[in-house]
């Protein structure tokens, strides 16, 4: 399974959209994030429902698209603290009490930077 994703360049209030394009099929789907001096955190997770970070709750939606092996993180209201390079994930062996835990994922995406200018 290959991962590629997409990131960018906005400003603070606005929003942007991640894509993942996986070469096979996943069960589930994840997005994780990386500040710098930070260590990798958790930002929301999709399988048959969606799981999120706190932090990101009400702002961030997952979204899937089984057809493409495409998952998707619309990401509204950018905080300058958001930015980090976000990386995505799939695995197949995944219970409900792993979601938020990068080791349980199998594959991983190369990152993709996301800057948020003030």
């Amino acid at each position: 399974v290959q991962l590629q994703a997409s990131g960018g360049l906005v400003q603070t209030g606005g929003s942007l959209r991640l894509s993942c394009v996986a070469s096979g099929r996943a069960i589930t789907m994840g997005w994780f994030r990386q500040a710098p001096g930070k260590e990798r955190e958790f930002v929301a997770a999709i399988r048959w429902t969606e799981y999120y970070a706190d932090s990101v709750k009400g702002r961030f939606t997952i979204s899937r698209d089984n057809a493409k092996n495409t998952v998707y993180l619309q990401m509204n209201s950018l905080k300058p603290e958001d930015m980090a390079v976000y990386y995505c994930a799939s695995g197949n062996r995944l219970i409900q009490s792993t979601i938020t835990q990068g080791t349980a994922y199998d594959y991983w995406g190369q990152g993709t930077l996301v800057t948020v200018s003030s």
